[in-house]
């Protein structure tokens, strides 16, 4: 077996991981042992995410004509792909918390949704709440609204009956 079918087969399999992410996180894994790679291997892969290292010319050639094209401009050097299905806020965390540990490794950008983020704006993306905090900020500004209600209608009264109070209060002084 030559070369080329064995590409095409590396090609292949990126563009079916390619249809199955929503998100591709691209970083550089120079300095990386196999250990250090394999363990965050492991630390994605519970989130529904595979980590590939593969040349950009094969990379280049899955991607091409696909919504995963404007992963072109960050393909250089070493390169190892994070291909991420859903939780990719949770993923760039992982990411973080390797880098952190082996401080080997370099963030170079990704695409989710169509858009090409770079390190600042992946960066941001993890820091967004997920969708199970916000639909909780929402109920909770949702419930407020009501105790808000009644503490405003209690309010009327109780500053009547504090303004009449002193009413009372000045006609006795007065007296």
């Amino acid at each position: 077996m030559g070369k080329r079918p064995v590409k095409e087969i590396v090609v292949s399999d990126i563009k079916t991981m390619l249809d199955k992410s929503t998100a591709v996180i691209v970083m550089d894994y120079r300095g990386l042992t196999v250990a250090e790679i394999s363990d965050f291997r492991r630390k994605v892969r519970p989130l529904g995410s595979h980590c590939v290292i593969a040349k950009n010319t094969l990379m280049g050639v899955a991607i091409r004509e696909s919504k995963w094209e404007k992963l072109e401009g960050i393909l250089s050097g070493p390169s190892a792909f994070v291909f991420a299905d859903g939780k990719l806020r949770e993923v760039i965390k992982a990411y973080e918390a390797f880098q952190k540990e082996t401080k080997k490794t370099e963030l170079r950008g990704g695409v989710a949704e169509g858009l090409l983020f770079d390190v600042p704006g992946l960066k941001q993306f993890a820091e967004l709440p997920t969708r199970e905090e916000l639909f909780g900020q929402v109920a909770g500004m949702v419930l407020s609204i009501p105790t808000k209600i009644a503490v405003g209608v209690k309010e009327i009264p109780s500053g009547l009956a504090r303004a009449i109070a002193a009413i009372e209060k000045q006609k006795q002084e007065a007296a």
